[in-house]
């Protein structure tokens, strides 16, 4: 069974797509709700928005299935991200619309946990652990991307519109401070894009828990509001404006490569 797609580059950038798979297992499937079965929180098309990193030398990893089965993102404990705040869980059971995920009585017991863990998080981690320890051991060093999207408006989490692109360091925390300080600037000289650093979306598991620049894997999270590139309704990829959000992107991703 197939859990994840990996593409080794020649970089030492590593970019993980952990939210943007679509398939359900057909057991699951039979329990979902309308809305569970849409996958409607997928982070979607990321795959095709970061198609341009291959021409970067990127290794590139991305998984199958949804985030509703499990959430790659999350701890493996089930621990909150933002404490205080609103947020999905481990096994999610709603929607960011409200809506619940599952028909009534179908809901996952704790006892699902350890088998979701075991067959669908763990394997994308331990790919991500090996990638970075191969990168790692061919070029010194590692630069994690994690890259994610969601709708402009979720006000489950956020009030108003979301800002365009959101770069998160954990509060400085995954990433050196040089590092972000050259990011930041890429993201304050360009003039289309309403920008948020270490805001609501300062990242999640993936970057806290494997950014580290003592060790030379720094880390960050880019959560990109979805109107930029998509339609919000239909999900529907639109070149154009992918094409303009790209060229950002690119910047951001030069630069984070970069061995200044």
């Amino acid at each position: 069974m197939k859990t994840f797609y990996l593409h080794r580059g020649s970089s030492p950038l590593l970019i993980s797509l952990p939210h943007n798979g679509t398939a359900i297992p057909e057991a699951l499937r039979q329990r979902l709700s309308d809305a569970g079965l849409r996958v409607a929180d997928t982070d979607w098309r990321v795959d095709q928005l970061y198609d341009f990193a291959h021409e970067l030398g990127a290794s590139i990893l991305q998984p199958v299935y949804s985030r509703y089965l499990v959430d790659l993102n999350r701890p493996p404990d089930g621990g909150l991200l933002y404490p205080g705040q609103n947020e999905t869980g481990l096994l999610p059971t709603l929607a960011f619309s409200g809506a619940a995920l599952y028909r009534p009585g179908a809901e996952p017991s704790a006892e699902e946990a350890p088998a979701r863990i075991a067959n669908y998080w763990q394997p994308y981690h331990q790919a991500l652990q090996a990638e970075i320890a191969r990168i790692k051991q061919q070029h010194g060093r590692v630069r994690l991307w994690d890259g994610h999207s969601i709708r402009s408006r979720v006000p489950m989490f956020f009030d108003g519109q979301l800002p365009d692109l959101n770069l998160g360091t954990a509060n400085g925390s995954s990433c050196a401070a040089s590092l972000s300080a050259r990011l930041s600037a890429v993201l304050q000289t360009q003039s289309t894009y309403r920008v948020a650093i270490n805001g609501r979306f300062k990242g999640g598991y993936i970057t806290r828990h494997y950014g580290c620049p003592a060790q030379s894997v720094d880390a960050v999270q880019m959560e990109i509001a979805q109107v930029n590139y998509l339609d919000e309704d239909s999900f529907e990829y639109l070149p154009e404006c992918a094409a303009a959000l790209q060229r950002v992107l690119r910047q951001l991703l030069l630069v984070f490569v970069a061995d200044a």
